[in-house]
């Protein structure tokens, strides 16, 4: 079985440990970073319409390329020490949960961690990008808390039953 792992900053520790809780010794495994593009781009707007005219300063853009690939480098090296058995590595480039989910093809598992408001429980523990790859995953996904999860007592209450005339 291929188990995909999405890795994130942050969270990636816990998504990481569930392999080794849940997947057997005999599982492929590979451990995915998605950069999502526009931040260097950003970057290189602002210094071109606001410091680019003098030219007496280097353009950041290249640089912050440059800093994200190695941030994630270092994530997924950290990842692959952490899980102690030999694994793939994977970086991709583009909108995130759509890379996530695109990488999942053919897998037997996707490891993914709640990405929202992870301090109760409920559906707002899911932000936008995880939302979306658990809702279009292609294959079964494990969805992990982080830091562990929060007590019963913080899911909402029952919405009232409804009015009878």
């Amino acid at each position: 079985m291929r188990v995909i792992v999405w890795l994130v900053e942050g969270t990636w520790p816990a998504c990481v440990d569930a392999v080794r809780t849940h997947a057997r010794e005999a599982s492929e495994v590979m451990l995915l970073h998605v950069t999502e593009p526009g931040t260097a781009g950003l970057a290189h707007g602002a210094f071109a319409g606001l410091l680019g005219r003098a030219g007496s300063e280097p353009d950041p853009e290249r640089r912050l390329v440059e800093l994200g690939g190695t941030s994630a480098a270092e994530l997924l090296d950290a990842a692959g020490a952490r899980l102690g058995r030999p694994c793939a590595l994977l970086e991709r480039t583009g909108r995130v949960e759509r890379e996530v989910v695109a990488a999942a093809e053919g897998a037997g598992l996707l490891i993914v961690a709640r990405d929202g408001d992870r301090s109760r429980l409920g559906p707002h523990s899911l932000g936008r990008a995880a939302r979306f790859v658990v809702d279009h995953a292609p294959c079964p996904v494990l969805l992990v808390w982080p830091e562990g999860a929060p007590e019963l007592t913080t899911m909402p209450p029952p919405p009232p039953p409804p009015h009878r005339r």
